[in-house]
């Protein structure tokens, strides 16, 4: 099933509005919004109504990679540009000519990168790495960032020649704490959505009392948050104590752990697993601990970041390098979902 842009509040209305006005017209958009509010999700409705249809789709996440990396992804090098540049690599602006380069997360670029970024929106063309030689592009730009851009410029984290730039058509999505009109309809498209995915397996249409409270929720998480909600609602069925158990919001959580540290201290170890610890030594214990700790500290920030991999390791001050070794050794998993 084709994902929709779902919604009758005036904000989804307008953005329909904006996307039949302009999606041939290739003018550079920015998409702004919450996380999980489904930037992506509008993005590809531009792409699809547009005339560059069926030609190249390429996203560029700009907070996954560090600035050199980036650089590379985008620009593309050649041959001994840098160590281990063993051939020549076509940058996503390259790949993207004729079709759609859609820059994920703009705000989380750095300010010489965004220099460069600037270049190739003007002149419409740029220089591979290690290359003396300049490449047109015929890329239409869309960006997207959760991002407040206007604050960034005050803070001069983001050039305001780039802002005006790429932001000549800008498409704010509500949060969805703000359009609850908007969430029976949604209800009802992911439960018909995911009993395609689930099939074999009979579903009741969920309660009025459940659709209530859905929409009386605030929704930190935004659509994305919905849809995981929707697929456990599915799975365990829509009771009361099933209902109060995943609308708790992050605040709640932690007002509860915070009380339950208040009352006694929670074991690092389950007494449970002491029998199969006793046999390793002190050494191998502190190392085991310290893992378990570095798993929910390491596992928090990126939850937190919403997997932005560059805030994290600002946050928790290692390298991108490092981070991306603990997250492998210590078995730390995204969320099942890429909703942005």
């Amino acid at each position: 099933m084709e994902a929709e842009l779902i919604g009758v509040s005036d904000n989804i209305q307008r953005i329909r509005d904006i996307i039949e006005r302009v999606a041939d017209h290739n003018l550079n958009v920015v998409v702004c919004g919450e996380t999980g509010v489904g930037k992506e999700l509008v993005v590809q409705h531009l792409y699809r109504r547009s005339n560059r249809y069926g030609k190249p789709f390429v996203k560029v996440n700009c907070a996954a990679l560090p600035d050199t990396l980036l650089e590379s992804e985008m620009f593309g090098y050649e041959p001994g540009a840098f160590t281990g540049a063993d051939k020549r690599r076509r940058g996503k602006f390259e790949q993207a000519n004729g079709g759609v380069l859609f820059l994920d997360e703009i705000g989380d670029m750095s300010l010489p990168l965004q220099s460069k970024l600037l270049h190739v929106l003007q002149g419409g063309d740029f220089t591979p790495l290690g290359s003396e030689k300049a490449v047109k592009t015929d890329a239409w730009v869309i960006a997207a960032t959760n991002h407040d851009l206007e604050r960034d410029l005050i803070q001069g984290k983001f050039r305001e020649d780039l802002y005006f730039r790429l932001s000549a058509i800008r498409i704010m999505i509500e949060p969805l704490r703000r359009r609850p009109e908007d969430i029976p309809h949604l209800i009802h498209y992911y439960i018909s959505k995911y009993a395609e995915e689930f099939q074999g397996k009979s579903f009741t249409a969920p309660r009025k009392k459940t659709i209530e409270r859905l929409r009386a929720y605030s929704w930190p998480g935004n659509v994305r948050e919905l849809q995981n909600i929707i697929k456990r609602l599915m799975i365990l069925g829509d009771d009361d104590e099933t209902l109060d158990s995943l609308l708790k919001t992050p605040e709640s959580r932690a007002a509860e752990t915070q009380e339950g540290r208040a009352g006694a201290a929670t074991p690092l170890f389950d007494p449970r697993e002491l029998a199969n610890l006793a046999s390793l030594s002190l050494k191998e214990m502190r190392k085991k601990a310290a893992d378990r700790v570095e798993r929910e500290v390491i596992s928090y920030v990126l939850n937190k970041t919403a997997w932005n991999r560059s805030k994290a390791t600002r946050i928790l001050k290692i390298s991108y390098k490092t981070l991306l070794y603990k997250i492998k050794e210590l078995g730390i998993e995204p969320p099942p979902d890429d909703f942005d």
